[in-house]
C-alpha cells in the first residue's frame, strides 16, 4: 500500500511540475524560457515634436537610429504627454497620477514633489532595481521635499531645476544634491566641458555598472531645447553648419541628430553587452514642440514640428497650450524577442500608463492611486485585450482637457468657453462642435470635473541653494 501510494504521489508531482514548466510565450509566437526581470532604458527628449523624426518624412532633420529602432519594435501614433510644460509632464509620468491629482502643475518655480510620493524609480527600487536618472528632473529642486534620491533613485545625475538646464556650459551640476564642477564653464553659450556630454556617459556607465541586472535607467535629456549650442567640434554639427538655413535652426538639427546619434551607441553598448533581449527601451518627447524659427515663409516653425512633412495637416497650438500640438509626442518601444518589429500601434495612451506598464513588465504591482493603465497587451502582441481609458484628462492652470476616444474637449483659458473637436476627422482642431454635439461636450465636462483635486505641493526647507542652480545658467560673477 505505501509503495502505491508512493507511485501516485509522484506521478502527481511530476504532472505538477510540467504543468509548471510549460515555457512562456512571447509576442512574436517562440516558446522561449520565462525571461528575468528586463532592464528598463526610458530615454525622453525635450520638445522633440511629433513630426520631428526621419521616419515621418522630415525633410530636414535625420534620425536613422530612431528610425531603426522604431523599424525593430512599435511606434505609436497616438502617444500623449502628461503635460505640454517640462516640470507637470515629468511628474505625471513619475507618478502615474494625470494632472488632476498631482503635485506638480506649474513649471515656473521649481515646484516640488510631497515627501514620500511614490514614483516608477522608487517601486523599482523596493524591488531590487539598480534605479539611475540622467538628464533633467524638474520635480523639485535641491532643499526640497522633491529631490529625485528621495524618491527611489540611487542616483541623479544633471539638472534638478529647469531654468539650471537651458545652458549646456553651466559651472556645474548635481549629483543627488551635491555639485559636480564642470571645468571652464561659467554659464551661458560657451565653455569648455559640454554638460550633455557629461550626462549621457554617466548614463552608459550606470548601464554597464549594472549589466548583471535589473536597472532602471531614465534619461530625461535636454536636447535639442535650451540654448541651441553644442561643440564645434561635434560630428552632428558637421552636417549641418553648411545649409543655407538660419543659425539656431542649423544647430537645433544638429541636436537632434547628436541626441539619435547617442541613442545609436546606446543599442551598440547594450549588444556589447549581451543584454539587448532583456532591455525594454523606451524613446518619447517630453511634450509637443515648440513653432521655433518662425518667419512668413515657415509661420509654424523652420522646421514645422506640428506639421505633417507628408501632407501639410497641421496640429494647432504648440508647447504650452493642451491642443494637439502641445501633448501630441513621438513614441517608440523597442524589445527585441518581446516585441514584434515593424509596428506601428494607434493605440491612445499618455504618461500616466508609463508606471503600470514598466512595473507590470517587471512583475510588480502598481500602486492603487494612480490613474493610468498598462499598455502591456498592446506591446506584447495582444491588442484584443488591451483596455482603453474611459477619457484622458489635462490640465495646466486654467486650462483643461478631456479626451474620449476620438473626441477632445478644451478649456483654452479662465473664462474661455470650452470647445469640442473630433479628432479623427479634425486633428488640427479647427471646427468647434460644441453647439451641434451638446450631451458629449456635457459629458467631457463631467469628467473634467471629477478629475480635478486641489493640488498639494511639495514644499521647501531652505531655497537657497535652489535659487544658486537657476542663477547658475547665466553664471556667477560676470
Amino acid at each position: 500500500m505505501p509503495q502505491i501510494q508512493l507511485s501516485i504521489l509522484s506521478i502527481l508531482c511530476l504532472l505538477l511540475i510540467g504543468c509548471g514548466a510549460s515555457p512562456a510565450r512571447n509576442a512574436i509566437g517562440g516558446a522561449t524560457a520565462t525571461p528575468p526581470r528586463p532592464n528598463i532604458i526610458y530615454i525622453m527628449a525635450d520638445e522633440l515634436g511629433y513630426h520631428e523624426l526621419s521616419i515621418m518624412g522630415h525633410p530636414h532633420l535625420k534620425t536613422p537610429n530612431i528610425d531603426q529602432m522604431a523599424a525593430d519594435g512599435m511606434r505609436f501614433t497616438h502617444a500623449m504627454a502628461g503635460s505640454s510644460l517640462c516640470a507637470p509632464t515629468r511628474c505625471v509620468l513619475m507618478t502615474g497620477k494625470h494632472g488632476g491629482h498631482t503635485s506638480v502643475r506649474t513649471n515656473g518655480g521649481g515646484t516640488p514633489l510631497r515627501a514620500g510620493e511614490t514614483t516608477i524609480a522608487s517601486v523599482l527600487q523596493q524591488a531590487g532595481y539598480a534605479t539611475g536618472g540622467f538628464g533633467k528632473w524638474g520635480c523639485g529642486g535641491r532643499g526640497s521635499t522633491g529631490v529625485p534620491e528621495d524618491h527611489g533613485f540611487d542616483v541623479f545625475f544633471g539638472y534638478y531645476d529647469q531654468v539650471h538646464a537651458h545652458s549646456y556650459y553651466p559651472p556645474y551640476l548635481i549629483r543627488n544634491s551635491e555639485e559636480v564642477a564642470l571645468p571652464g564653464n561659467n554659464g551661458g553659450r560657451s565653455g569648455q566641458t559640454y554638460s550633455h556630454y557629461q550626462i549621457v556617459d554617466a548614463a552608459r556607465q550606470f548601464i554597464r555598472d549594472h549589466a548583471d541586472g535589473p536597472f532602471f535607467c531614465y534619461m530625461p535629456v535636454t536636447p535639442p531645447h535650451g540654448l541651441f549650442d553644442l561643440p564645434e567640434d561635434d560630428p552632428s554639427w558637421a552636417l549641418f553648419r553648411d545649409q543655407d538655413w538660419p543659425r539656431e535652426a542649423r544647430r537645433y538639427a544638429a541636436m537632434v541628430h547628436m541626441l539619435d546619434r547617442q541613442v545609436g551607441e546606446l543599442f551598440t553598448l547594450l549588444e556589447e553587452l549581451a543584454i539587448e533581449h532583456n532591455t525594454i527601451v523606451i524613446f518619447c518627447g517630453d511634450n509637443g514642440g515648440q513653432d521655433y524659427f518662425r518667419s512668413k515663409k515657415t509661420p509654424r516653425g523652420f522646421h514645422g514640428p506640428n506639421v505633417n512633412p507628408r501632407t501639410g495637416v497641421e496640429f494647432r497650438g504648440q508647447k504650452g497650450t493642451l491642443y494637439e500640438g502641445g501633448l501630441r509626442i513621438p513614441a517608440v518601444v523597442r524589445w527585441p524577442g518581446q516585441i514584434a518589429a515593424g509596428q506601428v500601434s494607434d493605440h491612445q495612451w499618455y504618461f500616466p500608463d508609463m508606471m503600470p506598464t514598466l512595473l507590470g513588465l517587471a512583475g510588480l504591482q502598481t500602486p492603487a492611486d494612480t490613474d493610468g493603465i498598462s499598455i502591456e497587451k498592446e506591446l506584447l502582441g495582444h491588442p484584443d485585450e488591451q483596455l482603453d481609458h474611459q477619457y484622458m484628462y489635462w490640465e495646466l492652470g486654467a486650462r483643461r482637457a478631456v479626451r474620449m476616444n476620438d473626441w477632445k474637449a478644451i478649456r483654452p483659458a479662465r473664462g474661455k468657453p470650452w470647445a469640442l473637436y473630433q479628432l479623427s476627422t479634425d486633428p488640427s482642431e479647427s471646427h468647434d462642435l460644441s453647439q451641434q454635439q451638446p450631451q458629449i461636450l456635457e459629458q467631457l465636462q463631467a469628467y473634467a470635473k471629477e478629475a480635478h483635486q486641489p493640488a498639494q505641493e511639495g514644499s521647501y526647507s531652505d531655497t537657497t541653494l535652489h535659487q544658486r542652480d537657476r542663477q547658475a545658467k547665466q553664471g556667477f560673477n560676470k
